[in-house]
């Protein structure tokens, strides 16, 4: 059986990582970190955010509800306040199917 090397995920990211993740200024991380409760990245003795895993997952459901179908923060808090789970239900069947798509355009591009 060939060997399968395992995709390596680190436990911490920096906020400056985050950003670049999201193509957004570390302000907006910060801001965002103080109006959604969701986002609660550790700290270390210097005071720099360490953001999981769960925080990075928590801030693309608030990116998705915010930059993607445009609604206020209010809306977004409200929406994870009353049905997170759906929320994150409809999410990743939203990035199940971007990952299909892209997959199919390799594909077409190949033909």
């Amino acid at each position: 059986m060939p060997y399968k090397e395992k995709k390596v995920e680190k436990l911490y990211y920096s906020i400056g990582e985050v950003a670049a993740m999201f193509k957004v200024n570390t302000s907006l991380i910060r801001f965002w970190e103080k109006e959604f409760d969701i986002i609660k990245p550790k700290k270390n003795k210097k005071g720099n955010r360490l953001f999981t895993q769960k925080d990075i997952d928590n801030f693309h459901l608030i990116f998705h509800l915010v930059k993607e179908k445009g609604m206020t923060l209010k809306g977004a808090q409200k929406k994870l306040r009353e049905n997170k789970d759906e929320q994150e239900h409809d999410f990743e069947i939203i990035k199940s199917l971007e990952e299909i798509k892209q997959m199919l355009l390799l594909v077409k591009e190949s033909l």
